[in-house]
């Protein structure tokens, strides 16, 4: 044991036992622990021991009665060494002098270093860390006592020092209060010493450091925990200012209007607030177990300018399930518990600047049972109420994050084209997969499996997995903006195609069985965009770029023991990357700022090229006109001085 106290437990029936403590000590001749019988009592020089009973256990506490703060100078009752006790103990437990049990403890304490003694009422005066450093030692945090790590404390002796010696507090906390700066002409920690260091260096002594005024003097505040409900400015003369893209939209008791929403990890969760001018269009898997409620269709909605709107709601019934009930679990008999319950929600919500004009929802319900697990599916559309059909905005011509990239078909006489990614169901084969639009600004991937036999061609394979791929870009172009006119070619940009093999690749074919190199089985997008300008404050992002790429991989069949005439699975997969480019490219390094750096403003403290800043419209610190006259005022004394010092002027005179 290393401390004052240690507990042990004594198993079994503790009536009619007794319990002893004996100090014990080492036959010198033998050099064994001498043996102990049970005569012994409870206390044993500077030990107590304590027994609790209990039911099936007793806790035996051993506990040392002695002080353990080392001596100060004139004191009695302390400890003379750091090492302050060093003994050998022995519990016995005894039934009618019989040892049941016995505990043998080695005791190694050291002696306490926290100072106990009296303290001064009287104040410390502490002076202005501004100007003065706070102590030689600032981690001499305990009077009259050694901190531990501390080695620039002067209460620490050199044997406790040999303890943390190795580890010490280093930095100004360790005592280092006036470290060497940069500037000094003293100091040599700088890795790159300039030519002119030795004219501009500082002379100063390490009293007068510029490590003194590092020092916060702000006033501290509680933290304000933000409420979930956020108030609204209803009073008369601040009224609601409407909402902006992104923010959440409100209910009549300052709660947030939710309904069930993706998480960044894939989970659906049923408290998400709808953000203004967000479409999305999510899958949530359930099934009657953990089916619940959403937010209630009679809530009133605040318009974001303090009026409140009533949902019209519309009730429809679901006649195909198979769009909704992905899996059964079990076959459904008469006595299969069923419920009605919602299976989609459809929500269009009609807007005009930072207002909500009007909430327009479709229910879908159909009959749930026990054992079906549920798709349900949630889609929210803004719609402006003076756009000319519910896809095009007029009124802000850029892209808005999560709104579907709009793409068209050049080639065809119906020029209408579409960008997907897939969306699985099920058990996420492609044969049941259904696709989603790409959503612009939101880097997305996605995928589904198909099932390859052990004997598949390797070309028919490419070309399957290449055909899949190719379905879900159906378009030639990709419109710049949102507003793009399928009859403006200058609206569109190309898409640049990479085509997983070119005539001049020699592709194997693949010779072994159930082996095939080559596969393209990722399609990677690229979209590169812009802010190229803003409207009303929000900012109008365009398309300047689209690529699509192919990555191969090599599939192998997997098989257990036996390889049977069974199918296995291929992966294949789409991803989206959403990459913002400069709408101006950045203006390139000359060879002067490449090649001599030591004149770089950004790497350097001192910046010659701006020598005459203060005479640049760049400089802000006062006004224009009263830094040209100080110039031209500097300008004139420097003129006057190198005419006064020439000697033809002094014959003047």
């Amino acid at each position: 044991m290393s401390g004052p106290r240690v507990n042990s437990f004594f198993l079994g029936d503790s009536s009619g036992v007794n319990f002893s403590i004996i100090l014990s000590s080492v036959d010198e001749e033998t050099g064994k622990l001498r043996l102990a019988n049970c005569s012994g009592i409870k206390r044993a020089g500077d030990w107590n021991l304590n027994v609790t009973p209990g039911m099936n256990a007793s806790e035996v506490t051993i506990s040392l009665t002695r002080n353990l703060q080392l001596c100060l100078p004139n004191a009695t009752d302390c400890c003379t060494t750091p090492l302050c006790v060093v003994e050998m103990l022995q519990v016995l437990a005894c039934r009618d002098s019989v040892m049941l049990a016995r505990l043998l403890i080695q005791a190694e304490i050291y002696a306490n270093s926290s100072f106990t003694g009296n303290v001064s009422e009287n104040a410390t005066i502490i002076p202005n860390q501004a100007f003065h450093p706070l102590g030689s030692c600032p981690c001499d945090l305990t009077a009259g006592a050694c901190d531990v790590r501390c080695c620039c404390d002067l209460e620490c002796t050199p044997d406790l020092k040999q303890l943390f010696n190795e580890s010490c507090f280093n930095g100004v906390f360790g005592g280092d209060v006036n470290p060497p700066f940069d500037q000094l002409c003293s100091s040599q920690s700088m890795e790159y010493i300039p030519d002119w260091f030795p004219f501009l260096c500082v002379q100063s002594s390490l009293n007068n450091t510029p490590f003194l005024g590092y020092f916060y003097h702000g006033s501290t505040s509680t933290p304000r925990v933000p409420p979930f409900k956020i108030p609204l400015q209803t009073s008369p003369g601040r009224l609601f200012t409407g909402y902006r893209q992104g923010d959440p939209i409100m209910t009549e008791e300052n709660e947030y209007f939710t309904i069930p929403q993706q998480s960044m990890a894939g989970q659906c969760v049923g408290n998400a607030p709808i953000a203004y001018l967000r479409n999305f269009d999510v899958k949530c898997l359930t099934n009657l177990a953990s089916y619940k409620e959403g937010l209630p269709h009679d809530v009133r909605v605040n318009s974001g300018t303090g009026d409140l709107i009533q949902q019209n709601v519309i009730y429809r019934t679901i006649t195909d399930m198979g769009k909704f009930i992905t899996e059964s679990e079990s076959l459904h008999t008469a006595e299969v518990l069923c419920q009605n319950v919602t299976f989609a929600e459809d929500y269009t919500l009609i807007w005009k600047d930072k207002k909500i004009e009007q909430i327009n929802v479709t229910v879908f319900l159909g009959s749930l049972c026990d054992g079906e697990i549920l798709a349900q599916r949630f889609t929210v559309k803004f719609q402006s109420l003076k756009s000319i059909n519910a896809t095009v905005l007029f009124e802000n011509p850029g892209y808005q994050v999560g709104k579907p990239v709009k793409a068209a078909n050049m080639n065809a006489s119906d020029t209408f084209g579409s960008l997907n990614i897939w969306q699985p169901a099920g058990r996420g084969l492609c044969t049941l997969a259904t696709s989603t639009p790409v959503l612009f600004g939101l880097d997305s991937f996605s995928g589904c499996i198909l099932e390859v036999g052990i004997d598949e061609d390797c070309s028919l394979l490419r070309g399957n997995v290449t055909e899949k791929l190719n379905s879900l870009i159906q378009a030639t172009h990709v419109g710049k903006r949102d507003n793009s006119s399928y009859s403006d070619l200058n609206d569109w940009v190309e898409i640049i195609r990479l085509d997983p093999f070119n005539s001049d690749t020699n592709v194997s074919s693949g010779n072994l069985k159930g082996i095939c190199p080559d596969i393209p089985a990722n399609l990677n997008i690229r979209i590169i965009f812009a802010d190229v300008g803003a409207l009303q404050g929000i900012p109008q992002q365009e398309i300047l770029a689209v690529q699509i790429s192919y990555s191969t991989v090599i599939w192998q069949f997997q098989c257990g023991l036996i390889c049977e005439n069974s199918t296995s699975f291929l992966p294949i997969t789409a991803s989206v990357q959403f990459i913002k480019v400069p709408a101006q490219p950045p203006i390139p390094m000359t060879r002067f700022q490449i090649n001599y750096t030591e004149f770089d403003c950004n790497r350097n403290d001192v910046c010659w090229p701006q020598l005459f800043y203060p005479l640049t419209r760049f400089y802000t610190g006062e006004p224009y006109s009263q830094c040209l006259a100080k110039g031209l005022l500097l300008a004139f004394l420097v003129l006057l001085a190198a005419i006064m010092s020439n000697p033809w002027f002094s014959k003047l005179w």
